[in-house]
């Protein structure tokens, strides 16, 4: 099997499983049950109180339930914020990683050259990363404050426990990170590192090391007199030419 059909079928397999992954982390946002707490009243009656990052709602044995949003976007503390706007941020990177791979692949033939769309997938990649780490950060973050709150001895309000959309959402951030990394893998090796030795190469360096050669002057030159060949008396005499050498003068190496 040649290497470019190797390639397309890992980014078939890394593009499935960021996208499986993407589905995941989308589907928690509207779940209530990220925190779940039950309240036992009495034998036939039971509440259950279960919340997430924009509403809190109760249910009980009978079939009542009721959610109930935040009343104040300002009165909310300042994590429960950073947690919507990074589950927000996972979304939206999610979403266009999914677009960026799509038109990098090989499969798709969308973009131009092997080293553009292999561009175009590293970015993919690299987007895809960012939307997995975006996720963790969330669902870390949420849990670790659950996790304190129910641990604490002195916390003397009510307590909660970790809902099925928090593992939900790890499982998602999981497979983002897993896929996007793969990718951002082999569509760098082909691209960036072709386009870096095919690149244009640096210049040749005009600093030389000065030698006593290069002090030295050209090849002296030549001065030659030529007498004239025949006299008045008829006799005719061939002399050979004088040189006259100009002398070279010795200068410091450099050092």
């Amino acid at each position: 099997m040649e290497y470019r059909m190797v390639i397309m079928y890992v980014e078939i397999g890394c593009f499935v499983t960021c996208l499986c992954g993407w589905i995941l982390v989308c589907s928690t946002l509207p779940t209530e049950y990220w925190t779940f707490s039950e309240v036992s009243r009495i034998v036939l009656t039971t509440a259950n109180y279960y919340s997430n990052l924009w509403r809190d709602c109760i249910s009980d044995t009978t079939g009542v339930s009721d959610c109930k949003d935040y009343p104040s976007m300002l009165a909310l503390p300042v994590y429960l914020h950073a947690l919507r706007a990074l589950a927000v941020s996972a979304v939206i990177t999610g979403f266009f990683g999914g677009v960026l791979t799509l038109i990098g692949m090989k499969c798709t033939k969308i973009g131009g050259t092997e080293i553009i769309n292999a561009r175009v997938t590293f970015s993919g990649g690299i987007t895809y990363l960012v939307s997995g780490f975006c996720g963790m950060i969330t669902y870390s973050w949420w849990a670790n404050r659950v996790v304190t709150e129910f641990v604490d001895p002195n916390f003397k309000a009510q307590k909660f426990e970790l809902g099925a959309a928090v593992f939900i959402g790890w499982g998602g951030s999981i497979l983002l990170i897993s896929g996007g990394t793969v990718l951002t893998y082999f569509s760098g090796k082909e691209g960036l590192l072709k386009s870096s030795s095919k690149g244009p190469r640096r210049p040749a360096s005009y600093a030389t090391v000065r030698t006593r050669r290069m002090y030295m002057q050209p090849p002296s030159s030549r001065v030659t007199l030529v007498p004239p060949l025949y006299y008045s008396d008829g006799r005719s005499q061939t002399t050979r030419g004088t040189r006259r050498t100009i002398p070279i003068e010795n200068r410091d190496t450099f050092v």
